[in-house]
């Protein structure tokens, strides 16, 4: 290539390294404005978060570091801003036929979020967490200092499931790794929790199945007897090639279900975009709450707005306004609890947590992820062992429970029973532990330490007050 065809790249390349540092100086100027004393919060209006937060009155300007600074297709990495969602960050990479080596279900997840909070996603049995393939990235601090870290930092190391207390992802470096076009399908049905079991600990050893490469794996399980297995293939090839039977990819942003296709179908194949997102567009299966499992009002629903962001803003109001419970109330229905977890037991024990949850919560479908830590490297904050496989389970729905739904029975008694199996929950939503379980199960000591020497006068919510007390 010419200089002069090279030139327009790297005046792209410059100049998106010039806007994301004008993005920086806003951003630090906003942390100026703020009096010493009060807290400091991102100004943002969007979450994926599942508890009830205090929207911030005078934030942090984080305008202008929401996009992808660059991608290298010869070092597969991508240097991307805090704000930046995973839906942004794939459109860019998927361009050169890369990915990030985890991508979280949900579209507008976004980096820093995921690293700050955690994420798991079907390749996280290969690839662990998103904060793993993270090279270095960029925190504002409590204490207003811009820094820069690594892995084995004593920042870089905390920060995953710090949730904003030590401080905010500016810029980050990221691994990518190689998807094709077109991804291939296998769903796998098995009787019990332990034949379900087996075949996800052969995976995780060989890295296939029947002969053919695994990239990807994750499951639903429908009754105790009726488990899925949804093993990916990142790099099939049609032309040529009878994927059995089809040649065109399936589309679940239309009229079909992702999750009824998993159920009904043994194979499918679909465009990578398509099954990085392919539960975000019923929300996994909660869209059944709006009806849109409903073909006639499927077809009313705008395709734009088969989203997980509408759907939480839905959620959203009618946590504002109360609806569902003055319409039970109304119909005389039992006071429901909401009950919206992800937890990780390891995964002999998983058969174990199943029978309890049926028996005690009883809310079907599951979502079934497994997940092992990329390398030997663990993390204070949520300390998963190096070399164990753990099965994240997801649940989100309500249960009525009565008068007692106000203390959060069913929520606490998860909590308690995923303790006891040596797991740990995602603490995206509503959490209900002491001070001194909370502190134990997630490093709180460790955390203290940091905190201490990165944000001294606690400008920066504390973790147990944001997750636990939702301040």
């Amino acid at each position: 290539m010419s200089q002069t065809e090279a030139s327009p790249i790297s005046h792209d390349r410059q100049e998106a390294h010039r806007l994301h540092e004008a993005a920086v100086d806003r951003l630090r100027a906003s942390y100026a404005a703020i009096a010493a004393g009060e807290p400091v919060r991102l100004a943002k209006r969007t979450t994926n978060l599942f508890r009830p937060r205090d929207r911030a009155v005078r934030g942090l300007d984080v305008s202008g570091l929401d996009g992808v600074i660059e991608v290298d297709p010869v070092t597969r990495t991508a240097l991307v801003q805090g704000m930046c969602t995973y839906e942004t960050l794939t459109e860019a990479t998927l361009h050169h036929g890369l990915m990030p080596l985890v991508v979280p279900q949900l579209r507008t997840i976004t980096i820093g979020g995921a690293v700050t909070g955690l994420g798991i996603e079907s390749t996280s049995l290969r690839n662990g967490l998103p904060h793993e393939s993270v090279l270095e990235m960029d925190v504002l601090t409590g204490d207003g200092r811009l820094v820069t870290c690594y892995p084995g930092d004593e920042l870089f190391d905390a920060f995953p499931n710090s949730y904003g207390s030590l401080g905010y992802v500016v810029r980050l470096l990221i691994d990518l790794e190689p998807i094709g076009d077109l991804v291939g399908l296998r769903h796998l049905r098995f009787r019990s929790s332990a034949d379900w079991v087996r075949a996800v600990a052969e995976i995780s050893r060989t890295g296939a199945h029947a002969g053919l490469r695994v990239d990807a794996v994750d499951g639903v399980a429908f009754a105790p007897d009726d488990l899925r297995l949804s093993l990916a293939t990142f790099d099939v090839e049609v032309e040529g090639h009878d994927w059995h039977g089809q040649h065109e990819p399936s589309d679940f942003t239309g009229d079909e279900i992702y999750f009824h296709s998993v159920r009904d179908r043994l194979t499918d194949l679909v465009t990578a975009e398509q099954y990085l997102w392919r539960w975000d567009t019923d929300w996994f299966w909660c869209s059944g709450a709006f009806g849109l499992h409903d073909p006639k009002i499927r077809r009313m629903w705008p395709r734009r707005w088969r989203r997980s962001d509408v759907y939480q803003r839905l959620v959203g109001l009618d946590h504002r306004f109360g609806v569902i419970r003055r319409l039970d109330a109304r119909a005389g229905r039992p006071q429901r609890e909401r009950v919206v977890q992800d937890v990780e037991v390891p995964i002999e024990r998983t058969g174990e947590f199943l029978d309890w949850f049926d028996a005690e919560v009883g809310m079907r479908p599951l979502w079934l992820c497994p997940l092992r830590l990329r390398g030997e490297h663990t993390w204070p904050l949520y300390p998963l062992e190096a070399g164990r496989t753990y099965v994240n389970l997801g649940f989100w729905g309500t249960v009525q429970v009565g008068p007692d739904a106000p203390h959060a029975p069913r929520n606490r008694a998860v909590e308690a029973k995923v303790a006891e199996l040596g797991g740990h929950k995602s603490l995206y939503s509503e959490a209900f532990y002491d001070r001194a379980t909370f502190d134990r199960l997630y490093g709180g000591a460790h955390l203290a330490a940091v905190k201490q020497r990165f944000d001294p006068e606690h400008r920066l919510t504390d973790a147990y007050d944001k997750v636990v007390r939702r301040r």
